[in-house]
């Protein structure tokens, strides 16, 4: 029996990620007063954000842009040693950008784009969140009291990234960074990898690697945000739909995660989804699930199937392509979940 490789366990976990958003008023009123999400501080033309549970300062960035899509995503590293370890692995790639100094509630980072395009830094020093007395929990062992206002995310918890070639990219993830893969979608008797899933905690997934039908760059599908359990999504529809947010699919189930989920659009025009129920991997062993077409399905596992702007919108949006048509109509089924 062959050994396994020696596992990377250098990233920690999804640190930040930074939204962009061609309506940042709106936007900022969509996180802060429906999903409930606390704005800790704002500079130039960014708002910094925070869920109730998350440890650190800011979790979520939203910046001012002419269109949607995803800015800057942040892991951080388990320690100095490790950030220096990874660093110098992605500077083998040539796909290295250098060290940012000036982050708000971090030191240094150092920022890279994965194959697909996609804006990336790693990053260890971190300003722990400190709650003003009017945002102190009466629990310890919680960051910031729950205010109980709009939807209440505790965290952030996933992204799901397009992109022209999952293998490659996956592969990135997995050998540079250290990333498990968790679940994927193959087709065409396994010689296409339409989606990957992966983590470096036990959390199902942090990242999503899927196909862009649109052949489109460096665009987001969703980012993810988690509350604790299925009530408070069935809530979240609620909220949201009696302050006129489209609802684009759910509430329901995926296959894929047994994830309970509710996706709909920030006014910046970003799908947004909010996210309960996954379960966790502790297995070091972990053999990943593979789903092919007939498996696969609809991507849901109670309920119709996804709407067809499930798969072809993302942001930033872009044309369909005759060639990018043809392959969409080539896979009618086609369920990024």
């Amino acid at each position: 029996m062959s050994q396994p490789k020696e596992p990377i366990l250098d990233i920690a976990h999804l640190g930040n990620v930074e939204l962009m958003t061609p309506k940042p008023e709106q936007s900022l009123w969509y996180f802060r007063e429906l999903l409930g999400m606390e704005v800790v501080h704002q500079e130039g033309q960014s708002a910094y954000l925070r869920g109730y549970g998350d440890y650190a300062t800011t979790t979520l960035k939203l910046t001012e842009a002419k269109a949607p899509g995803v800015g800057c995503v942040s892991w951080r590293t388990v320690s100095p040693q490790a950030l220096e370890r990874r660093v110098a692995a992605v500077q083998a790639t040539g796909l290295g950008l250098g060290w940012k100094e000036d982050n708000f509630g971090r030191g240094r980072s150092f920022r890279f784009r994965d194959p697909e395009g996609h804006l990336m830094e790693l990053y260890y020093e971190e300003q722990k969140f400190v709650a003003p007395p009017q945002l102190k929990s009466t629990l310890k062992n919680l960051p910031q009291k729950y205010m109980a206002r709009g939807v209440g995310v505790r965290r952030i918890d996933h992204l799901a990234l397009l992109c022209k070639d999952v293998p490659k990219n996956r592969r990135f993830v997995e050998e540079q960074l250290g990333f498990k893969l968790r679940e994927q979608v193959l087709f065409d008797q396994g010689r296409t990898e339409i989606g990957s899933w992966l983590s470096v905690t036990p959390v199902h997934h942090e990242v999503a690697y899927v196909v862009d039908i649109k052949g489109g760059s460096g665009r987001l599908h969703h980012f993810s945000l988690w509350v604790d359990n299925r009530e408070d999504v069935l809530r979240a529809a609620d909220i949201l739909a009696e302050n006129g947010v489209f609802i684009e699919a759910g509430p329901s189930k995926h296959n894929n995660s047994q994830a309970f989920y509710l996706y709909s659009y920030e006014p910046g025009g970003n799908r947004i989804e909010i996210y309960s129920g996954s379960y966790l991997i502790f297995a070091p062993d972990w053999e990943p699930v593979t789903w092919n077409e007939q498996e696969r399905g609809t991507g849901v596992y109670w309920g119709g199937a996804l709407p067809e702007s499930f798969i072809a919108y993302a942001t930033p949006d872009v044309p369909a392509t005759d060639a990018s048509q043809a392959t969409q109509e080539a896979m009618p089924a086609f369920p990024i979940y």
